[in-house]
Order: C-alpha cells, then structure tokens, then sequence
C-alpha cells in the first residue's frame, strides 16, 4: 500500500502528543474517567476503516459518495480514512474537522433521540456545511423533516450517548 510520506507520521505524533498531555493530566483531572474515554470510539467504523471506505472529502466535492483508494488514506481519530486521491487525502489533512461525518459518522436521527446506531454511506445529507450520515434512506428522511431541530437535539446527547 504505497502512502503520502507525511501521513501516518503527522497523525500518529498528534494522537501520542493528545496520549502523552492527557496522561500527564490524569492526576489532576481524576486519571480514572480520562482513560475511560479512550474505551469509546467516537469514529464509526467498519474494522477500523471510518465510513465504510468512503471518501469524507468527495460528498463536498462530487456531491456523492465516493468509494476511497486504499492508496489514499490516513489514520485520524482511532480509524482509517481511504480517500478517493492525492487531492482530497490533501484536502482531507489540512482540515479534517470540516470533512468528517458529524457525530463520528454514527446515525444523524438516531443521536438526535439519544441512541446510536451505524451508518450507511449513501444515506447522507450535507447542511450548513456539515456532513450527516443515517442509518438508512427511510430514517434520512426523517432526520430531513426538521434538520436544524434534530441538529440541536442531536448535539446536546453527542457524544453522551456513546455511554
């Protein structure tokens, strides 16, 4: 699998410097419930890989889903990220935050109520420049009858309701 030099190594040193502070911390901020947030995976995913394999950055892009490369991709937030190319994976780095699915990917409607449930990649709905994934196209269409509602309800259990 042939990767962009600066991939791993930039997100791996993110993720040990975030290990290293919060480790440190630990004594401080009551250790017991800092590491008890690194039991949760705040990323859907499928064996590791985040959306299924999808490319984040091309429902900004193309306005479609995206199968990614595996050329292409890039360990962030305890997953894989598989980008369609050099472009997006690029565009993917320099801002994640913009890219990623909200709620780490998990179901839209489903945090707006307080649950979780997974995601399917063509179920998704760009608002406000946000990306929302759904369970399915039926529950889609339910998270769009009131968007900016659900988006209020859902922000207020995320991501409490990961347990």
């Amino acid at each position: 699998m042939k990767r962009h030099p600066y991939v791993n190594e930039r997100f791996d040193m993110l993720t040990r410097r975030h290990f290293i502070a919060l480790s440190s911390a630990a004594p401080l901020l009551g250790g017991a419930s800092v590491l008890r947030a690194h039991d949760h995976n705040y990323v859907f995913n499928t064996g590791g890989v985040a959306i299924n394999g999808f490319d984040p950055v091309a429902y900004f892009t193309e306005g479609a889903p995206v199968m990614g490369d595996t050329r292409y991709e890039v360990k962030w937030e305890g997953a894989v990220w598989v980008l369609a190319n050099m472009e997006n994976l690029e565009m993917f780095m320099a801002d994640p935050h913009r890219y990623k699915p909200q709620y780490g990917g998990y179901c839209a409607f489903a945090m707006s109520k307080g649950a979780v449930a997974p995601t399917e990649p063509d179920t998704w709905t760009i608002h406000d420049g946000k990306l929302y994934l759904n369970y399915n196209l039926a529950v889609r269409d339910a998270w769009r009858q009131d968007i900016s509602g659900n988006v209020e309800k859902a922000d207020a259990h995320w991501p409490s309701a990961l347990g």
